[in-house]
């Protein structure tokens, strides 16, 4: 046996021991655990845990019993009533209305039933978030719409605005812009026409001018 156990354990051991029961009780005594120092950090982590209402609510609970099992089981035994107190202090705000239940009835609850209500609420919580996402979506694409539609009309608006402004524009002059009268849009073509033509008619009057000059004095000089 002695040979089956690390030399460092081995050279700790008093000669003295020859049986297997006093050698084993010997190593025992090598791994004894401080209780106390055990308590605390047992003590420490039930007191400190908190439920992010991440998970389930009912396997937290299971935990915390857990460790107020261990505690127990190192002489130091917790009451149901305080494990319950323990479990709603560690619920987050959500549970403040389901807390504030509890506190005002004049029963107190055991722990089996304390898991029981804190599913119930739990559920209800979840129920709650779920309604209240599919209200603000509605009220989101509620608000959508109505910026569609008021989009649509300011267009609409603006629409008959240009098409107005187009039609009063329309009716004013083409080259003076006074109201009153109009003059169409194909006018300067008219206009440039005429003054081409009355241009050639000039042209050709000064050329049978100039003719009629130039054989006036061919003849003078015959």
């Amino acid at each position: 046996m002695k040979r089956a156990i690390p030399e460092a354990f081995r050279g700790t051991m008093s000669d003295h021991i020859t049986t297997a029961k006093e050698f084993l009780a010997n190593i025992e005594k090598r791994f004894v655990k401080n209780e106390k120092a055990e308590i605390g950090t047992l003590l420490t982590s039930l007191i400190s845990m908190k439920y992010k209402g991440k998970g389930n609510v009912r396997e937290y609970i299971l935990e915390m019993s857990h460790l107020a099992s261990k505690l127990k089981a190192l002489t130091l035994d917790l009451s149901e009533d305080l494990l319950v107190h323990l479990v709603l202090i560690s619920l987050p705000a959500q549970f403040n209305q389901f807390k504030v239940s509890y506190n005002c009835q004049k029963e107190t609850w055991s722990l089996n039933e304390l898991i029981s209500h804190c599913v119930q609420e739990e559920e209800r919580l979840k129920q709650d978030r779920t309604e209240s996402a599919h209200l603000a979506a509605a009220f989101k694409d509620k608000g959508r719409k109505r910026k569609n539609v008021k989009e649509a009309a300011s267009t609409v608006s603006q629409k008959k605005q240009l098409t107005k402004s187009h039609d009063s524009a329309g009716t004013s002059c083409f080259f003076c812009g006074a109201e009153g009268h109009k003059k169409k849009s194909n006018a300067p073509t008219i206009t440039l026409g005429v003054l081409r033509k009355t241009q050639r008619i000039k042209t050709i009057s000064k050329y049978l001018l100039f003719k009629k000059l130039f054989q006036k004095n061919n003849l003078e000089h015959l």
